[in-house]
């Protein structure tokens, strides 16, 4: 059985109530649980939330819903500790077996109508164990200050400038889609582990939403390239 796990907390440090925010037209999350939903190579779809509204909603729209503890529903709580957590319910309420996770932020819903079905096939065919979805980096340079407060570059070297043609591959890790077993999670506490692959998506799918400009930018992003039905 494929299931997709999706962790909705009714708290937010960056915008009040985020998950329940209107973003072009529905609450946030709304925009995941209905890609979800629609994907028939998922076979359930479950919101893992300790927020009773949330919970409603998502059984509006044909989720399942798991409640979650509060030791596991605060801001620092890992996703990974609400995955295992919802496991351990699905395994005891459902007669099939887990085989396979997809686990879908609901603060990065610029998925467009094949990407899951893409994204488990990808995962399938490229023989990996775990795959997280991205956008390739296109001439991000990125630098950081060390200890000493001096600014270094990462991931190239200005000393030795090269055309862009030359440059490696880099990649964003989106955070819109990761795929992998009940059994990577288990032996790697994490999402990703084994053999990683990732599934390369469109580089305005990297947006994610964090501040009340990101909604907007989404928003925008919706309108001019996923069908708002």
């Amino acid at each position: 059985m494929i299931v997709s796990i999706i962790p909705a907390r009714g708290g937010s440090i960056g915008i009040p109530r985020k998950n329940m925010h209107i973003t072009a037209g529905i609450p946030l999350l709304g925009w995941t649980i209905n890609q979800a939903i629609r994907e028939k190579k998922i076979d359930k779809v479950y919101v893992t939330t300790d927020d009773n509204e949330i919970a409603q909603y998502a059984k509006s729209l044909g989720a399942e819903v798991v409640i979650r503890p509060e030791d596991i529903s605060g801001s620092e709580a890992s996703s990974e500790s609400a995955i295992k957590h919802a496991l351990k319910i699905i395994s005891k309420e459902s007669a099939a077996e887990v085989d396979l996770i997809v686990f879908l932020q609901a603060t990065s819903p610029l998925r467009m109508p094949n990407d899951l079905k893409d994204s488990i096939h990808f995962y399938y065919e490229s023989n990996a164990d775990s795959i997280f979805s991205s956008s390739i980096a296109e001439d991000l340079t990125l630098w950081q200050k060390n200890k000493n407060d001096n600014l270094n570059s990462i991931n190239y070297d200005f000393k030795n400038r090269t055309i862009r043609q030359e440059a490696p591959t880099q990649y964003i890790e989106n955070g819109s889609i990761y795929i992998f077993t009940p059994e990577i999670l288990k032996d790697y506490n994490n999402r990703l582990g084994g053999k990683i692959e990732t599934f390369v998506m469109k580089s305005w799918q990297a947006h994610e939403i964090d501040t009340i400009e990101d909604i907007e930018l989404v928003e925008y992003y919706i309108s001019k390239y996923m069908d708002s039905k």
